[in-house]
Formats: C-alpha cells, structure tokens, sequence
C-alpha cells in the first residue's frame, strides 16, 4: 500500500485540527445504560462489554500497570471516555489516565515532563498514546534514555511515519484513503444510483481528501452510479458555520428532487453531518457514512436522541434508538455507520493487546496482526481488515465492516 508519508500525516492533522474531528463529539459514559439494538447487524456491547481478563498466576490480570494518555474531553472525548471504561474494567490500580494538554503545540515539555512522570513508575509496563500529536517523538526519546522496556503504542501519530515506527512497538489508525472505494460499495448495497459529494476548495486542495474524491468518482464509474462534485461553503469563510449547515439543508433537498431518493450523500466536514443526517432523513434517501464513521458523528443531534441520564449512553444505546428513530422515519436499510467509533476501539484494542504482551501471550518483537484484528474485533464485534502502511512492519491502517441500521 504505496502512498506518500505527507498522506497519513495529513489525515491525522485532519482528524485534530477541524476537517474531521475534534471535540464536538459525543461519547459514551461507562455508567451509562445499556439497549440492545435491534438491528441484526449491531454489534453485542461493544463499548462496555469487553471481555473479562485473564488472571495471572499471581491472581492479577496482568503484572504492573499500563499508562494511557489520551487528549481531553474538551479536544476529544471519544479518546478519554475509552481510557475510562479500561480504567473501570480493569481498576485505577492497574490503568494510569494521563491527558494531554489542550494547547500541546504549545506545551511540549509538558508533554515530555508526562511522560518522563510515568516513565519513573517501575510498575509502568505499557503506554498508550491516543492520540499521537505533535511532541511525542521528543517525549518517548527522553523516556527511553531510561526506560527502553516499556511497550509503546501510537494511535493515529501525527509525525513522519519512519519516525514514529522507530519510537513505538505499534501504531495503528483508520485507512482513511481506502475508505473511498468501500463506501461506494456501501453506497451501492444500500441501493444507490447516484452519489453525491459534498466539499470545498480548502479540503480538495489537499491530497488526501481529493486523492480519496478521485478514487470515490471512480469506483462510481465501475459500478455504474452517476457521480455529482458538490462544492458547498466552507465553514471557516465568509458565511461561516452557519451557512454552510443552511446550504446543506436547501441544497439536499434539491439534490434529491433532481437524482430522486436513491441518492448517497457524503460531506468531507464533521459540522456538515448534522444537517446533512436530517435531510436525508426528511428525504428517504441514502447515507453510507459521516465523514468520521461512528455511531456518535451526528446521528444523536440530528435525531434528537437523548439518553435518561443526560449522558450519551453506550454505544449500543445510541444504535438501538437511532434504529427507533429511522424506523418511525421509514428509512430503515438507507443510512449505515461503523458499528463503533474507531477512536475508541483503537484505545480498547491497544490496551488488551498490551495486557497480551505484558503477559507473554504474544511476541515481544514485531506485531501479531492476528491478536491484534482479535482484540479489535473483540471489541467492535465486526472483522477488521488490517494492512501495513507503506511495507512499514509495525504501522498498522485497518477498515471495519459497516452497520446498517435495520438490517
């Protein structure tokens, strides 16, 4: 999977700094309440329901303890809610939750002081990174001129792929790029004729996202769906946020009045998702994904689902009432998601595979992709398909299977 370093680094920047990510999105408790989904195709709790350790020989699921660090709720609360139900699976005496500052571009000794910090701890056996912004090369490198026996695991790093693969055992992320030609085929199982996608100058200036439009027209062309490139406002120009949500609520309809229900639509901006779930809801037509594929990106807001604790609720919630929503809209089989945040999975996973290592159950050198699809899936409830980036052995992009609601 040949592909420019300056592609992944250019996801990651994205999924951080507002073309896909960032902090709006909602995330579950782990006290929240728990619903099993209707759907057929919705994974069996997997935001809670993880599945019990193993007991070491000496009565513990693991010896010593394993550090997360992840960005706060403010910056990105699917990240830290993730680090909490490890914490409450496995017990604050065995799970460190470190956070990053909000303004780590700013605060990089801070960020070396955290980790030199949980580097001091002899019981600190592994850390996890999610995510990997810019400052953890220098951190891990004043770690390891004392520690070079701690296990390290980057999630969706944000520096020079050749670089972070010197520093950490694995690193692991969404394969943004390839998620083109897969949602087409969605697309197409849902029953679409047409696809319609929806960006700007500032994201198609950049070579991930365009490079991914480009791949979308394509597999549209082999599979016989008429293409629409829809330029819509950008967020951050003169109309601002809000008209660029208003574009999308009149501009959808027209869309669908055009090219008829069987219509996909897709928006390169997370801001963009809410609008865009409602009035493809209003209109019966089709929504393979959001722009970051999760149970939380936009359906909550968009179908006023609120849970009785004024929480989020699990994941398992949020799917079971989202099909109730989408049933009584009778758009059943037309909208789909990932069945689980992959921010999320990638902390949950990284942790028990972590526990994996710590315990000698896996390989101390190179990555155990079998374990590691196990742990994935363990937790998502789905197969994940995972490659190596770049013939790099150890930076590891993954794909999960969708969810459809209803089906």
């Amino acid at each position: 999977m040949k592909r420019l370093f300056s592609v992944i680094l250019l996801v990651a920047m994205l999924a951080t700094l507002g073309a896909c990510g960032g902090g709006g999105s909602s995330a579950p408790s782990a006290s929240s309440p728990s619903a099993s989904a209707p759907s057929s195709s919705t994974p069996s709790s997997p935001a809670t329901s993880t599945p019990a350790a193993q007991a070491s020989p000496a009565g513990e699921p693991f010896p010593g303890k394993i550090a997360i660090i992840t960005n706060t709720v403010s910056q990105n609360e699917e990240e830290y809610r993730s680090a909490q139900m490890m914490v409450e699976k496995y017990d604050a005496s065995k799970i460190v939750h470190e956070t990053w500052p909000d303004n780590f571009m700013q605060e990089q000794e801070q960020m070396i002081s955290i980790v030199a910090r949980l580097g001091s701890d002899p019981d600190i056996k592994a850390i996890i990174i999610n995510q990997a912004v810019p400052g953890c090369n220098p951190a891990i490198d004043k770690l390891k001129e004392t520690r070079d026996d701690i296990f390290i695991v980057y999630c969706t790093p944000q520096e020079d792929p050749p670089a972070v693969a010197e520093r950490a055992n694995i690193i692991i992320m969404p394969d943004e790029l390839s998620m083109g030609p897969v949602m087409v085929a969605q697309a197409a199982a849902l029953g679409a004729k047409t696809f319609v996608h929806y960006s700007f100058p500032r994201h198609m200036s950049q070579p991930l996202l365009s490079g991914r439009r480009n791949l979308i027209r394509e597999n549209c062309e082999a599979l016989g769906l008429k293409f629409v490139d829809a330029t819509a406002p950008d967020p951050t120009g003169e109309s601002g946020l809000p008209g660029a949500q208003q574009f999308i609520l009149e501009d959808v309809p027209k869309m669908v009045a055009e090219y008829g229900k069987d219509t996909a639509f897709f928006s390169t901006n997370c801001s963009m998702q809410i609008p865009l779930i409602t009035k493809v809801v209003d209109e019966g037509a089709i929504y393979p994904q959001p722009c970051c594929p999760s149970p939380y990106h936009g359906f909550p807001t968009a179908l006023g689902i609120e849970s009785p604790d004024g929480t989020m609720g699990t994941v398992d919630y949020i799917v079971a009432e989202t099909t109730k929503k989408l049933d009584a809209a009778g758009v059943l089989g037309r909208l789909s998601t990932w069945p689980v945040p992959a921010a999320m999975m990638s902390t949950v996973a990284s942790t028990e595979y972590a526990v994996k290592w710590i315990n000698g159950e896996v390989q101390k050198d190179g990555v155990d992709m079998a374990a590691l699809a196990q742990c994935m899936k363990e937790y998502a409830g789905v197969d994940i398909d995972l490659e190596t980036y770049d013939n790099i052995d150890n930076f590891i992009v993954f794909l999960m299977g969708y969810l459809t609601y209803g089906v």
